[in-house]
């Protein structure tokens, strides 16, 4: 392939990152879908068999290279690796196994979304951060603030970009990228780290300027009218960055699940998938640092301690669950009593390690009258006993702020919320169903078709296609999950989901993260062999 011929492939990316990723994600929903739906051929009757004279046109098809629609772009000519004209004029279709045409569509669909990244990055800087009017409007502290570090990002990406364009002229069939990955995520990609960590300041930035500067508002309006911008707003191009590390780390994934195992490529793509995992994390934690510092400086102030006061301000303390609960008073046959005078509202700040008891008192304060480490906390759900008892479990703290033990009867005012307190306060307590750690070869398991934002501390925000498996479920619509690329659990409304039907779908799922995640526990095993020696 020319230069001049991947030049024109850049050229002819007709979508903004925004559209592709958007584009990319319902492709993937719809492929799953389809193959959700379609019936186990052993299981096929009789009658619904092809007849034996059809057996050669089936054959001859098995071998066609497969239509993989990961993107479909009218703007553009060029929508997968396979549509190029130096591809299909080579004949090399006809040569490759099926299994090679797919990932050399997945490495090149890193390659092109990376193109389509850089535009939507060139144009919130050309359009929004180098406009004139914007400029004067403006205070350079403000400016700061909005865009951060934004351009050295653009360059990291162009940097990147023009290594990935290198690699694919080098030969019409891709010999690997995630190489590639692996030395810029280790080199370059810190960037993303400086710019995610921003992000609370940056959208703090943005309300504030719209609520005092209509000026801002009004040019910030006129060119989001652009038709470059596609009707895509400002913030969009603000959250670019956050969204295309985390997309990146999916489609080594993605490379991942496609290379031949054993082989020198499924190496350089764990190397490759380890490193941006770390970039996420990273930049998941620069994320949540400020505001959960803020957070906790803010409850430190609404706490007044009837017991021995406890420090709440700790770097490595953060809010997990918060809110009131109804205290049952005096013994369960108290039962009889009216259940006005059988509760009574208690208030539970929950942190990664540590239960605070309060109740609320006049001046938005709470008083604490008792506290646990969260190591401590034992919870049992209470069988039903009628409807004055419905959603109450027992919370036992095994050591309290009297060094004795001490339980409480507490009653939740729905079952989702009682199942949420449970898990939160008891982590290590089993769920209804497995998880992906116990290695089983099959689960309940949702892919997410409504991208969702969390509310909650517990609660979990998902992308578009995102899988997880299911741990529990309650009655009144809500879901406790596991999202299988990253193993991070929490909440979410069983109505942004689809729950996957085919026991096959759901094992492949299962056997891809666990080949993406391998080298992950063989570093946990070796961490456990020398914790035991």
């Amino acid at each position: 392939m020319t230069a001049d011929s991947w030049r024109n492939l850049i050229e002819h990316i007709g979508l903004l990152y925004q559209e592709y990723r958007d584009k990319s994600t319902r492709e993937e929903i719809e492929t799953r879908r389809l193959q959700d739906s379609q019936t186990d051929p052993e299981e096929t009757s009789p009658s619904e068999e092809t007849p034996s004279e059809a057996e050669p046109t089936s054959t001859i098809e098995n071998k066609a290279p497969p239509q993989i629609n990961l993107l479909r772009n009218s703007n553009s000519r060029f929508n997968l690796w396979q549509d190029l004209p130096e591809v299909q004029n080579s004949g090399v279709l006809s040569i490759l196994q099926p299994d090679e045409i797919k990932l050399q569509e997945a490495m090149f669909e890193l390659v092109t979304s990376e193109a389509s990244y850089y535009k939507s990055l060139n144009l919130l800087v050309s359009h929004f951060m180098e406009n004139e009017r914007l400029k004067k409007i403006l205070h350079q502290s403000e400016a700061h603030i909005l865009f951060s570090n934004v351009l050295d990002v653009m360059a990291v990406s162009e940097r990147f970009l023009l290594d990935l364009e290198q690699r694919v002229e080098e030969n019409i069939v891709i010999s690997d990228v995630c190489d590639i990955v692996y030395q810029h995520t280790v080199n370059h990609f810190s960037v993303y780290i400086t710019y995610v960590s921003n992000q609370t300041y940056q959208e703090r930035a943005y309300k504030q300027l719209l609520q005092d500067k209509p000026a801002f508002w009004e040019v910030i309006s006129q060119l989001e009218l652009d038709p470059k911008c596609k009707g895509l707003s400002f913030s969009s191009f603000l959250i670019l960055p956050f969204q295309r590390i985390t997309r990146l780390k999916l489609l080594v994934q993605n490379i991942l699940k496609k290379v031949e195992e054993k082989s020198d490529r499924e190496s350089t793509a764990l190397d490759a998938h380890k490193e941006l995992e770390t970039v996420v994390k990273a930049c998941n934690e620069g994320v949540r640092k400020m505001s959960r510092t803020e957070q906790m400086i803010s409850i430190q102030k609404k706490l007044e301690f009837k017991i021995k006061s406890v420090p709440i301000i700790s770097h490595s303390r953060w809010l997990l669950k918060q809110g009131e609960l109804q205290q049952m008073n005096g013994p369960k046959t108290s039962r009889t009593l009216r259940t006005k005078k059988l509760f009574r509202e208690i208030y539970l700040f929950l942190f990664n390690d540590l239960l605070v008891i309060c109740r609320q008192i006049p001046g938005d304060k709470y008083q604490v009258f008792d506290s646990a480490p969260r190591g401590l906390l034992r919870v049992e759900e209470l069988e039903d006993q009628g409807q004055s008892l419905a959603n109450v479990f027992i919370l036992r703290l095994l050591e309290n702020a009297d060094d004795r033990e001490a339980s409480y009867m507490l009653k939740a005012s729905s079952q989702s919320e009682m199942k949420r307190w449970m898990i939160s306060l008891a982590p290590n307590r089993r769920t209804k169903f497995v998880s992906f750690t116990s290695r089983l070869v099959d689960c309940p398991q949702i892919q997410c078709v409504h991208p969702y934002v969390a509310q909650q501390p517990d609660e979990l925000s998902l992308e578009l296609a995102d899988v997880l498996n299911i741990l529990d479920k309650t009655d009144d619509g809500w879901i406790f999950g596991e999202r299988l690329h990253d193993q991070e659990r929490g909440w979410f409304p069983s109505s942004i989901g689809e729950e996957i039907l085919n026991p096959k779908i759901r094992a492949q799922n299962l056997k891809e993260c666990f080949r993406v995640h391998k080298s992950d526990d063989s570093q946990r095993r070796k961490l456990g062999s020398r914790n035991r020696q």
